[in-house]
């Protein structure tokens, strides 16, 4: 959970940190761990769910779904729900992007929901992980953009039609704000997802302590709370791949479409 020193299960394998005469448990560790480990189970589903399609009557055999559920099944449902979803924003041309795009959502996700597990850390309640996500979409976006469009057209559409002429210096404005604009997204990207994870974690972690105070506070309250927060895990994912796609489309789309 979020917040200060607190227990999680982590506490007796990773590393602890000397402060004075105390001995403190580093959780940033722990969460950047766990992140990694995350990634990692990740691309370790990710190799065992296409392993099958690799050879051609592995790939006939998957076309048709299995009259039980599977975890291929469940998968390449979330997959076609995410896809859809990605064609309604960027198009079914934009799909080159859905690799970066899941894997942002995915990850997040998962993050999201193993920090709801008791003695877990909350591993998106960390600036040092959500700065490096948000680094490597203000970079992957950038890329794209200018893969996309050339250096220097993709320079010069954030100076809008006002690049020439004796509008050149109002066109240097805009530019100046659109590159301060463009930068705050690693911060914002940032914020959004720390401050709301942290504050659901921290209702959650109030709520459910009220549990020690007798029979007076109903088990089935505390699970509200807990749907209450596997809802937010879901949309705060929601909200940052959103974002991302948002930010693909305006790097990629040409000075026509704007």
């Amino acid at each position: 959970m979020a917040g200060g020193a607190h227990y999680t299960y982590l506490d007796h394998v990773l590393p602890q940190v000397e402060n004075g005469l105390h001995i403190a448990h580093n959780t940033d560790i722990q969460k950047v761990s766990t992140a990694l480990a995350i990634g990692l189970g990740l691309i370790l589903l990710g190799s065992v769910l296409t392993a099958r399609l690799r050879t051609e009557q592995g790939t006939q055999a998957a076309i048709i779904p299995s009259k039980k559920i599977n975890l291929f099944g469940w998968c390449d449902f979330l997959m076609e729900a995410f896809v859809n979803y990605h064609d309604s924003l960027l198009g079914k041309e934009g799909r080159r992007f859905v690799p970066f795009t899941a894997s942002i959502f995915f990850f997040i996700f998962g993050l999201n929901l193993l920090g709801l597990v008791p003695g877990m850390p909350a591993a998106t309640a960390t600036v040092w992980l959500n700065v490096g996500m948000a680094l490597v979409v203000f970079i992957y976006f950038n890329v794209q953009g200018v893969k996309s469009q050339g250096l220097k057209h993709y320079l010069m559409h954030f100076m809008g039609p006002l690049y020439k002429g004796a509008w050149i210096f109002l066109g240097l404005f805009m530019f100046a704000l659109e590159m301060l604009s463009i930068s705050m997204r690693v911060l914002t990207l940032n914020l959004r997802l720390y401050w709301n994870i942290s504050a659901d974690h921290i209702v959650l972690a109030e709520f459910t302590k009220l549990l020690s105070f007798g029979q007076d506070f109903p088990t089935f309250v505390a699970s509200i709370f807990y749907v209450l927060g596997t809802f937010v895990s879901f949309m705060q994912a929601f909200v940052f791949t959103t974002l991302t796609m948002v930010y693909l489309l305006l790097a990629t789309q040409h000075e026509e479409d704007h």
